[in-house]
């Protein structure tokens, strides 16, 4: 199979065939993704694959409601988690970030609709046919990090974020010669 070139390693090819640019709609699945993204920030995404299982684990399967009320004790047994990343800012972040994320659910009934309110309820479908041609951001995905700032959220920059829109399906980034191309799109 012709896959987009980036996905190489055994990970990266499970996550490129299964989930990059599929449509996800459900608030769990758009809030581990935006805290995977978070946690990408300045390493790389095969890192962060490499542990995910770990790190569901550390975070409670990334259920946000228990995450919210992490404390310091919680902190510090972050830090010493093998497959957790050791920033503090990174770890204050997901905490933040799961609070403002229910406080979006509480204004808009979901995280979903708030998040793909931005597209229309519709995905973005690219016709891309190098991987030089795929953005690393682009004026939708500042807009969205510029909202998710206001709204406190953190480790939410532009480049995050567009990384994030293709991760929940907002953005079909599959190269058109890919099979996941089409398939994304039903």
């Amino acid at each position: 199979m012709k896959r987009c070139g980036w996905a190489k390693t055994p990970e990266e090819i499970k996550y490129h065939d299964q989930h990059w640019c599929r449509l996800h709609h459900d608030d769990h699945t758009l809030f581990e993704m935006l805290i995977l993204e978070g946690l990408q920030a300045g390493l790389s995404w095969r890192l962060i694959l490499e542990r995910w299982d770990g790190l569901q684990d550390a975070l409670d399967h990334f259920d946000y409601q228990l995450i919210a009320e992490y404390d310091d004790s919680k902190k510090a047994e972050l830090l010493v988690h093998p497959a957790m990343i050791k920033n503090r800012r990174k770890i204050d972040a997901i905490i933040t970030n799961a609070k403002a994320f229910m406080e979006v659910q509480k204004e808009f009934g979901s995280f979903d609709t708030y998040i793909w309110q931005f597209c229309n309820h519709q995905p973005i479908i690219n016709q891309w046919k190098t991987l030089e041609e795929v953005p690393a951001f682009t004026p939708l995905s500042k807009e969205i990090s510029k909202d998710l700032k206001k709204r406190g959220f953190k480790f939410v920059g532009e480049t995050i974020i567009y990384s994030y829109m293709q991760s929940i399906g907002m953005v079909n980034d599959h190269l058109i010669d890919c099979p996941c191309f089409k398939e994304c799109q039903q």
